[in-house]
């Protein structure tokens, strides 16, 4: 293989891999699999220093919320 077509099937596959993360990323803000660092992101920026919620509180305190408001889901 020349030094040309090395090069532009390393940019071929940058390209990919830098596409499926953003389909993974997608699927999983679909999903809501990125909730919990969402809310270590807005915790960081709000509350600085205080100590956020485990992922299990998170989980725990998301699906009691949402099981008190149900009309926030679909089924």
């Amino acid at each position: 293989m020349t030094t040309r077509a090395v090069t532009m099937r390393a940019v071929t596959m940058q390209t990919l891999a830098t596409g499926l993360e953003h389909v993974v990323a997608y699927a999983k803000g679909v999903l809501g699999e990125d909730a919990y660092e969402k809310y270590l992101a807005y915790h960081r920026r709000v509350h600085g220093d205080a100590v956020p919620m485990t992922v299990k509180e998170f989980w725990r305190d998301k699906t009691d919320r949402e099981g008190s408001n149900p009309q926030g889901r679909c089924c």
